[in-house]
């Protein structure tokens, strides 16, 4: 059930509602707006008799959800939500670039490509300290060493870190060095990491399963926000189809399609949603084109010799090139101020 308060509802409005709620034993998730504030109730087994509310002073509307998922509906908030990344944010008017190394490999290695990052005016930086890889025998990453690292770029040059937890030591992990935990893609349904995760206060990046349909993915989002971190940003990063001529499909029509039953920031990975150095650049351009509010860039110094993934990573000279390109597109389609 969804209760919309009045727009001039007071603080002892919503928390009379919010003890209402608990009182019948379910669980309240409040979520201001612009112009009002919606509550989501879960916990309920069955539906909700909406004569609980319907009278209280202050509510304007008990609405009974028959979707599946609740909490991340326009139904529950209609405008779009903006997230809070450590010193910037995803989801509002600014394009939100986040660039980095596949994996921390070195000290220097990490350096050099951030600072082609910082000189592009991006506020994010990615980098992987826990990479999850098919074979049990390649690298896997720095572990708490690399986050350690990444710590430094951040004090260095200003980057928020968006970085990957695989498991919840992970989690922890990164919620002491980073700014935003990255859920990968083999991870979307690992319903009890999206649940501990959902206990955090950072806020969380979902990576899209490798064939996961929206509602999967949507209902992966509501895992994290049903425990209590609203605070979710999604990425359409490519999902296996009978093509070989890239590393997967980058499913584009997914971003219009999140933004019209959710409220909810997505983001592109064109890195990995190609796997090819030569289509990042085109298909990151056409992510901003279908109205994506961010993208997701692996960067490497020396490609050929990167550690994992280096044949879909970008030099930092071509990184610039792709940033100045991706911007000019996103200015362009900005709504025109009458």
């Amino acid at each position: 059930m969804l209760i919309v308060m009045k727009p001039d509802a007071t603080p002892t409005d919503i928390e009379r509602v919010l003890e209402t709620i608990e009182k019948l034993g379910y669980k309240p998730h409040t979520l201001p707006g612009a112009n009002r504030t919606a509550i989501g109730i879960t916990g309920n087994d069955g539906s909700v008799d909406p004569a609980h509310f319907e009278n209280m002073p202050g509510v304007a509307d008990a609405i009974r959800v028959t979707k599946p998922y609740k909490l991340i509906s326009k139904d529950l908030r209609p405008e779009k939500s903006v997230v809070k990344v450590g010193t910037a944010t995803i989801g509002g008017d600014e394009l939100a670039i986040i660039a980095g190394p596949c994996a921390i490999e070195s000290f220097d290695q990490v350096f050099s490509v951030a600072e082609a990052v910082a000189e592009s005016g991006a506020k994010f930086f990615r980098g992987g300290a826990f990479k999850p890889r098919t074979s049990p025998y390649a690298f896997q990453g720095k572990g708490e060493e690399g986050l350690r690292i990444l710590a430094q770029v951040r004090d260095q040059f200003g980057l928020n870190i968006v970085t990957e937890a695989m498991d919840e030591r992970g989690v922890d992990l990164v919620e002491k060095y980073g700014d935003c935990i990255q859920i990968g893609a083999r991870n979307m349904q690992n319903f009890s990491l999206l649940k501990y995760v959902g206990k955090t206060r950072k806020p969380v990046l979902l990576k899209r399963g490798l064939s996961a349909t929206l509602d999967e993915l949507l209902l992966a989002a509501e895992y994290i926000m049903a425990e209590g971190n609203y605070d979710v940003i999604l990425c359409e990063r490519g999902i296996r189809s009978f093509g070989t001529h890239a590393r997967n499909t980058l499913d584009l029509s997914i971003v219009p399609a999140i933004h019209n039953v959710s409220h909810l920031p997505v983001i592109v990975d064109p890195s990995h949603g190609t796997g090819r150095n030569y289509m990042v650049k085109p298909m990151a351009r056409a992510g901003v084109a279908v109205g994506a509010d961010g993208l997701i860039i692996e960067v490497h110094s020396n490609p050929d010799q990167a550690l994992c993934d280096g044949a879909q990573a970008l030099t930092p000279r071509q990184y610039l090139e792709l940033f100045k390109e991706v911007q000019a597109i996103h200015q362009a389609l900005l709504p025109i101020a009458v």
